[in-house]
């Protein structure tokens, strides 16, 4: 039981493999969103340093609106925007944006080393599309994940303190922009 624990937290981890694709191209690709729970904001294509397949999807889905209802997203193929609060220190594969609610982020993993987000992004605006992953942890896995998590950034791990299951909601991603302002 242990070993299954730990072979799903090893799949969440910062620096994973992240989403699959069978295509790897830095062209852009368009791809079609179901419409979501919320009205979207309507934007043009967004300019400024583009990575992997860019951002094709015109209609913003707000970070909060998945966040507050991540199963409704699952899945779906969507574009969100927001200010870049962290960044893989490692490989660059994965960069967390902020909703407009304190506290709320949303981390948008890359496969590693399919594109790679400089550490000089943060404070700065990115319009990122891909695919919405719900992951429900269990209890064990979820002390398995918290552990992992204090051990890589130097935190206080006190696994009494996890009474419930977590759920990891992320944006695997196909393309960005990344510009100093909205």
């Amino acid at each position: 039981m242990l070993t299954r624990a730990l072979l799903a937290v090893s799949l969440l981890v910062a620096c994973d493999k992240g989403p699959t694709k069978a295509k790897t191209t830095n062209e852009a690709t368009p791809t079609t969103a179901a419409a979501p729970a919320v009205a979207p904001t309507n934007a043009a294509a967004p300019t400024g340093q583009s990575f992997g397949a860019g951002v094709s999807l015109a209609d913003t889905v707000s970070i909060d609106a998945i966040l507050a209802d991540p199963n409704a997203y699952k899945g779906k193929t969507v574009r969100v925007e927001g200010m870049i609060v962290d960044v893989c220190a490692k490989r660059g594969c994965w960069m967390e944006l902020a909703g407009k609610e304190a506290g709320s982020k949303l981390k948008f993993k890359v496969t590693d080393g399919e594109m790679v987000f400089p550490m000089d992004a943060k404070g700065k605006v990115a319009f990122a599309q891909g695919q919405i992953s719900v992951k429900d942890l269990t209890l064990e896995e979820t002390k398995e994940y918290a552990k992992y998590q204090a051990e890589e950034y130097g935190k206080t791990y006190d696994e009494a303190s996890i009474t419930k299951p977590q759920q990891i909601v992320r944006l695997d991603g196909t393309g960005a922009v990344i510009r100093d302002k909205i």
